[in-house]
């Protein structure tokens, strides 16, 4: 079944009832919102319910984090992109975004998590009516300590853990915990007495799991007689403000975070403090560079990291293929960062922290081109939170470096599928710099790709423009060619392919200066290819490829080498050779799906059902036809309107309806539809 639902992390101990009403409710209402206060287990209720054997949706179960969104108007594209769809193609409006995205989803069947909304109440409320509306196949949990108000919102709220005794469940959630951190105290809370003792504690931290697993990590250091004054003694010395200004439940919880965090030692402090800077996940590397300074050294970071993480205080992942990932829940990074700002550094180290990730994104951007390309496809993807908390500081502080990071992330708004908050970004950061300079040109540039991509080919042809008059300015060969590439396929796509031709060709690139392997040259040679296939002159347009799929090779590059393979295919399909146009085009999808290049998929399995309709299997070509259509759904705008993309659509679909007929089309295309395209 499709999903991402991630893995437990945490312990999950009791809840019986609760887990059996809502699995009830899951099948009964499309929209069940938990609510409760921080650290209640909110979401590992949600993640258990939605993940509980025998819940099947065709469509999938997914799993929306919200915790690191901050801006509102990313809401639609976070939860688009959750689902592999790339919105905004046919329109860069919100509004339209809404829209494509109901529209993918009336016939789905699926079930959507929406974890920690709390802060996105509004913007939540709207876009889940809507969908709720448009699709009734969808169900909606949410988790937030704020209920939405929305019609038909059924509200359960998670209450803290039974904590009478040493048999109710704080009590085992504790011993868990407890064992887990110090297998010794196993004989210790087998004793009745001490038992007792253990149970008053879970008694006087309300049964809050985050309390719990927070007090049960510290019998590592701690006697249960010691754990038990301290704990007392923290509650006595709470103001009277304090207790006045929360609810009881917030009030334990706030203690016992505040209580954890005395007892950990000043630079474990002063490292959680340093730590809430990070929105979602982060690596012990960033960790290292941007918490480091003054008594903390680099070289103690990753230990006393480990030490909050068995103080539970830090939570540890593995990402398959690399290292471990870390990561603060909200409540815990909240009194961070509260102490941060009392330590007066807030922009010391968001600073630091933006300059890392800035310093990631041009590093990336410098090895995209090469044989690290798939690996730093991952690596950004899983960095996307700390790269958008990165930007939005930097347009607040350094607008001139929030434009330099976010042309550098050219590749990763345009092959990534992050189009809609790349133009965003870009935007921003072109009307606050000074409008001179590299950086100004890049940026520039990067966003005619992603006005491109979205078929805003009007504001694409006035940004190349603009974007040529800035490279000309620089007289650097690579910005020309860059620029040149932007034109020739804002011409290109709406049906232009001599004027593309003219200003991308072998001519124009040797008139720029551009005879080298540099990515404008590269990617000005694919739009020539193209543009000769447009117009008919295929033994060229292979030529061009030809030498186009080399240079990739020679640099071990992957996405534009598909590319190549594309047209390849397309002008073997020209001159008659359909068998070597399905060999490309099959090598085409291969490397667009390592990158997850949904528009290349699409296009790509267009043209491979053209092949195979003209090879005479009628079926597989409706098929392909089919699923080309499933993900031609999750970009956008079918064929992106251009000419010659539509044409090539439509040839394959006439040739494989002559072969099998009508109905027997028909058929094969559902069946392809009804593919999976994840």
């Amino acid at each position: 079944m499709p999903g991402n639902l991630p893995a437990e992390t945490a312990s999950f101990v009791g809840r019986e009832a609760e887990l059996a009403r809502l699995t009830g409710l899951l099948d009964q209402r499309r929209l069940i919102t938990l609510t409760g206060v921080g650290g209640v287990g909110k979401s590992r209720l949600a993640l258990r319910a939605a993940a509980r054997p025998g819940r099947t949706r065709p469509d999938g179960v997914w799993w929306v984090e919200l915790s690191p969104l901050r801006d509102p108007g990313l809401l639609t594209t976070t939860l688009a992109h959750t689902l592999g769809l790339t919105l905004g193609l046919a329109s860069p409006d919100a509004h339209s975004l809404d829209e494509e995205l109901c529209a993918w989803m009336a016939d789905k069947s699926l079930l959507i998590v929406l974890d920690t909304c709390e802060h996105l109440v509004t913007p939540v409320r709207h876009l889940v009516g809507e969908l709720l509306q448009s699709a009734p196949g969808l169900t909606v949990l949410v988790t937030s300590r704020e209920r939405l108000g929305s019609p038909g919102e059924t509200v359960v709220e998670v209450r803290p853990l039974p904590c009478e005794g040493p048999d109710s469940d704080a009590f085992a959630l504790f011993r868990a915990r407890a064992l887990s951190a110090a297998p010794q105290t196993a004989a210790d809370l087998a004793d009745p007495a001490r038992a007792a003792l253990a149970a008053e504690v879970c008694r006087r931290l309300d049964g809050i799991p985050l309390a719990l697993e927070l007090a049960g990590a510290r019998l590592r250091l701690w006697t249960l007689e010691r754990m038990a004054h301290l704990l007392s003694a923290r509650f006595e010395v709470l103001s009277d403000s304090t207790r006045a200004a929360l609810p009881p439940r917030h009030r334990t919880l706030r203690t016992a975070i505040g209580w954890s965090h005395e007892l950990c030692e000043p630079l474990e402090r002063l490292l959680w403090a340093r730590l809430s800077v990070f929105t979602g996940d982060f690596d012990a590397a960033a960790a290292r560079t941007v918490c480091a300074g003054g008594p903390l050294p680099a070289s103690r970071v990753e230990r006393l990291l480990e030490g909050l993480v068995a103080k539970s205080v830090v939570r540890r992942s593995w990402e398959r293929g690399s290292g471990p990932r870390y990561r603060m829940l909200d409540t815990v990074r909240e009194f961070g960062q509260d102490w941060l700002a009392e330590l007066d550094e807030v922009r010391a180290v968001a600073d630091r922290h933006a300059h890392w990730y800035a310093a990631l994104a041009r590093t990336a951007e410098q090895g995209w081109m090469g044989p690290q390309q798939v690996d730093w496809y991952r690596r950004m993807s899983t960095e996307h939170a700390q790269l958008r908390t990165a930007l939005e500081h930097l347009l607040g502080a350094d607008p001139e470096a929030a434009l330099e990071m976010a042309g550098a992330l050219w590749f990763f708004w345009f092959s990534c599928g992050h189009l809609r908050e790349g133009r965003g970004f870009l935007e921003r950061a072109l009307a606050q710099a000074e409008p001179t300079g590299a950086a100004h040109a890049r940026a520039l540039w990067a966003l005619g790709l992603t006005m491109l991509l979205q078929g805003d080919m009007g504001a694409a042809r006035l940004t190349g423009i603009a974007c040529v008059r800035a490279a000309e300015a620089l007289d650097d060969p690579e910005e020309r060619l860059r620029a040149a590439y932007l034109r020739s396929v804002s011409l290109l796509m709406p049906g232009d392919p001599v004027r593309a031709l003219a200003l991308a060709g072998p001519p124009a690139r040797t008139a720029h200066g551009g005879a080298g392997s540099g990515a404008g040259a590269l990617l000005c040679q694919l739009v020539s290819a193209y543009a000769l296939c447009d117009l008919g002159r295929f033994e060229e347009a292979a030529e061009e490829a030809r030498g186009l799929r080399e240079a990739c090779v020679e640099r071990g590059e992957r996405w534009l080498r598909a590319y190549a393979d594309y047209v390849l295919a397309f002008a073997a399909l020209g001159l008659g050779q359909y068998g070597e146009a399905a060999r490309h085009v099959r090598a085409m999808l291969s490397g667009k799906r390592l990158l997850g290049d949904r528009f290349g998929i699409a296009i790509g399995l267009d043209l491979l059902a053209a092949a195979v309709a003209a090879l005479g299997d009628g079926e597989l070509a409706a098929r392909l036809l089919g699923n080309g259509h499933a993900w031609w759904r999750t970009v956008g705008r079918p064929q992106m309107g251009s000419p010659s993309l539509t044409a090539l659509r439509d040839l394959g679909e006439r040739q494989a309806r002559a072969a099998i007929g009508d109905a027997a089309y028909e058929t094969a295309f559902r069946c392809g539809a009804a593919a999976p395209t994840g």
